[in-house]
């Protein structure tokens, strides 16, 4: 079963959703979330902090590493804020925040192609898709660099 995890911004501006993988780690893990408007001015503490194209997640890292050699029988100077990122462990549910809502009127119109023609709706979608995801890599979206 997973868990539906979502976090507030520091300003209150946004709501993030996120992924927490196998459900090893738990929310408390994630201890703050910055967006780029509250984290103007700020300097990430690399300790516990990761930066995603101005949005800062700040993490419970003491948690974190008991929860993993808990669960993982991994040593603590193993898990970072950057493990627990790009493993899925403790990211993003989307690329990137917002992702969802920014995708849905382009989405929606190729998706009208699904009822004529599934043939062009699929070249279109996968063309569609690889260009969003090159797009993204571009902007520096961390999760989008793997994908």
């Amino acid at each position: 079963m997973c868990i539906d995890v979502r976090k507030t911004c520091a300003c209150g501006k946004h709501h993030v959703q996120f992924h927490l993988r196998d459900n090893i780690m738990s929310s408390e893990v994630l201890r703050k979330l910055y967006c780029p408007d509250c984290s103007a001015g700020m300097f990430p503490d690399r300790e516990s902090m990761l930066e995603d194209n101005g949005w800062i997640i700040e993490y419970d890292l003491e948690l974190a590493r008991f929860l993993a050699a808990a669960k993982l029988q991994l040593p603590p100077d193993d898990v970072d804020p950057a493990f627990l990122f790009d493993s899925g462990y403790a990211t993003w549910q989307e690329l990137y925040p917002g992702e969802q809502q920014d995708i849905l009127a382009a989405r929606r119109e190729i998706m009208e192609l699904l009822k004529t023609d599934s043939r062009e709706y699929l070249q279109r979608i996968s063309r569609w898709n690889i260009a969003r995801v090159a797009q993204l890599k571009a902007a520096g979206w961390r999760k989008a660099q793997a994908a």
